[in-house]
């Protein structure tokens, strides 16, 4: 079958990818022309398990093409995904602009029916408006073309994303017509995959929902943390404790120093937009957020106390600086409001990340404060503190003989509570980690 899918970042490149690995012919179409260069010579502009050995196979079977002519890619699919970036905007809603861009195109361009299938993670509605202007540009062309809209919202994570999609739980498909449904299951016959469908609005809603709810487990666990700190309690118990009852589960019950990454903080944020601008009050989802960015600035906080507020001149080596494991991903990572607040207080940043540190040169380029290690104990080199921010597997068993002999003073304030307090204080090591019992 003949796929085409508009924008070639997270989602659409590996949206585009496992299908050609199914045996469609997939070609991707994006605006920036660097990105398509670099995709054309094999190399993926995302960091993602997999992924480049995959590029490279199905470019030289040709099961996939990468280009920046739209009116190539619109006449090329009978499956066209949209799978473009839906930012936050200013006042937390999700910023439509490329999605409605892509409509156009497809409307301007469209000659032979298809399939719109929208991959992207969108308010509830934009199926509908979606379809509005393709209509309405077809009518202006004065041409009569069938198509059908699909809502079909990704649950991919970013570090496992191919194996997601190879191996999905399930997947939602929002329609309303057994023809575009019929068609969707024909392009997903290869995947041994539990299809759950709906109409497309709660298709859209259900995505929404699924990140609120795990971002509400996580903000939660924290809330615990910190409670349990305050009472002499170990979340690590609680942890357990919990998540034992199947009701519950373990995943994304893990306390920390907040979530980030490019879709739990916009979609609570677009939700809540959403639920406001019908009317609606949703204390709950505000509550997600603000209990996130608080736990962003925990670290540095408590750096801040163990300094008696003096950073001037303090090297603080960083461990991690992508927002979780097995991605390159920094938007909205912890990392960021404790790397700013550092220099805010003139202390002097080495960091390393096993996969993060291109991204971060791209964010904050060269400064004088911010040195970027070449390994994890590179960066302890004259550095007054350890902070851990990313549970990358490489930071779970280092050797800590070598780390308090290289740290001017033997102290780690851990993010992801990666060590047990009780073998880090009969080491001599002052441990700082978030809702545990430290003796």
């Amino acid at each position: 079958m003949k796929v085409t899918v508009f924008g070639s970042g997270y989602v659409g490149l590996v949206t585009g990818i496992c299908l050609a690995d199914f045996g469609n012919e997939v070609v991707c179409v994006d605006t920036n022309v660097e990105k398509i260069a670099m995709l054309k010579d094999g190399r993926s502009p995302i960091y993602e398990r997999g992924m480049d050995e995959l590029l490279q196979k199905h470019i030289k079977s040709g099961q996939i093409g990468f280009t920046t002519d739209i009116e190539f890619g619109v006449a090329h699919g009978e499956y066209i995904f949209i799978a473009v970036g839906t930012p936050s905007n200013a006042a937390g809603a999700a910023d439509l602009q490329y999605v409605y861009a892509v409509a156009n195109s497809i409307g301007e361009h469209l000659k032979h029916y298809a399939v719109v299938i929208n991959k992207s993670t969108v308010p509830v509605g934009t199926g509908d408006e979606v379809k509005k202007i393709i209509e309405r540009k077809l009518r202006e062309r004065k041409v009569v073309v069938d198509f059908d809209i699909i809502s079909n919202p990704e649950f991919l994570k970013q570090g496992d994303a191919i194996q997601d999609f190879m191996q999905s739980d399930r997947i939602i498909l929002g329609f309303d017509n057994k023809r575009a449904l019929e068609k969707m299951q024909t392009l997903y016959q290869s995947l041994s995959t539990k299809i759950i469908t709906m109409d497309i609005r709660s298709a859209e809603l259900t995505k929404y929902a699924a990140n609120a709810f795990l971002a509400t487990k996580i903000s939660f666990i924290n809330d615990i943390s910190l409670l349990a700190e305050k009472l002499g309690a170990d979340v690590a118990h609680i942890r357990q404790g919990i998540g034992s009852d199947p009701r519950i589960g373990l995943d994304f019950l893990q306390a920390g120093c907040g979530y980030g990454g490019s879709c739990f903080p916009k979609d609570v944020k677009a939700l809540s937009w959403m639920a406001g601008d019908c009317g609606f009050d949703v204390p709950l989802f505000d509550a997600v957020e603000n209990i996130n960015n608080r736990q962003k600035h925990l670290l540095f906080n408590r750096l801040a106390q163990y300094f008696a507020d003096d950073l001037k001149q303090k090297t603080i080596a960083i461990w991690g600086l992508a927002f979780k494991p097995h991605t390159d991903e920094m938007g909205d990572a912890p990392s960021r409001p404790l790397l700013e607040a550092l220099w805010k207080g003139k202390a002097v940043v080495r960091a390393y990340d096993p996969v993060a540190m291109k991204e971060a040169a791209r964010i904050y380029g060269k400064r004088k404060d911010f040195v970027l290690c070449n390994t994890a104990i590179e960066a302890l080199v004259g550095a007054d503190a350890l902070v851990i921010v990313t549970e990358w597997g490489e930071f779970h068993h280092p050797d800590f003989t070598l780390v308090k002999q290289m740290l001017k003073k033997p102290v780690i304030f851990d993010g992801r509570n990666l060590y047990d307090p009780q073998l880090l204080r009969k080491l001599g090591i002052d441990y700082y980690c978030i809702g545990r019992l430290r003796t």
